[in-house]
């Protein structure tokens, strides 16, 4: 087994007051040649939005783009007619295909923690779609939850791509194994809260680990938290 460590602490930072944001790999003005992406992964950031504050509306195309809702309310506006808020515990997705565009804002009382991910799609130029779902942490605690699946499925969000998104919850104490199939796969970990050992690697809250030529990891969970663990092609083929 391979493994990557990529601590909180060597993240980029970009902070411009209503915006602070926090990448693994090179986004924005932040560029880092060694960590420019992992497999088909191409950003996973950690971003803060400050209350009434947001992105005005902005271009997609040929991109999978994950969020995942940790705190606080957004709005989401696209040009495909969909208009909605989603708050702690919700997943969206687009598709961006062959082209939207969309806006997105903190809509409630507080600051908004969402984790904004980027694959790279399988195919492209597909027609645009948009999908969101609700994952209340009383229905997943102490379960792995699929929230993103190359299968279409009510249960879960889909992607252009053989990727898989899961979120753990667990209290201390679980051991969580996981196996997949290695072929052309790696494992990208990463800690929301709690603190985790995995096959021999501690990984503390925001950090995150990458994982390949396996096809096991043991997830010991030494302080409850949450987590968030992608599946995804190494090589795009």
């Amino acid at each position: 087994m391979n493994v990557h460590p990529l601590p909180a602490a060597q993240r980029g930072v970009k902070d411009i007051g209503w915006l602070r944001s926090n990448f693994f790999f090179s986004f924005s003005d932040f560029a880092d040649p060694t960590r420019s992406a992992f497999g088909t992964l191409l950003a996973f950031n950690d971003d803060f939005v400050e209350t009434g504050k947001g992105f005005g509306l902005h271009p997609h195309k040929n991109m999978e783009i994950v969020s995942v809702m940790l705190q606080g309310s957004m709005n989401h506006k696209d040009s495909l007619g969909y208009s909605n808020t989603v708050q702690e515990d919700w997943v969206q997705i687009m598709s961006a295909g062959s082209g939207l565009r969309h806006e997105e804002y903190n809509v409630g009382e507080g600051p908004v923690n969402f984790l904004q991910i980027w694959i790279q799609p399988k195919q492209q130029n597909i027609d645009p779609r948009y999908q969101f779902r609700h994952f209340p942490k009383e229905r997943r605690r102490n379960t792995l939850t699929t929230i993103v699946s190359p299968e279409e499925g009510a249960a879960h969000c889909w992607i252009n791509q053989n990727a898989t998104l899961r979120l753990g919850l667990f209290d201390a104490g679980s051991r969580v194994p996981h196996t997949f199939n290695p072929a052309n796969k790696c494992l990208f970990f990463f800690a929301i809260s709690g603190r985790y050992d995995l096959s021999g690697h501690e990984v503390p809250a925001r950090d995150a680990l990458g994982i390949w030529n396996t096809d096991r990891i043991d997830i010991n969970v030494l302080d409850a938290g949450e987590f968030v663990l992608i599946e995804t092609p190494v090589n795009q083929k």
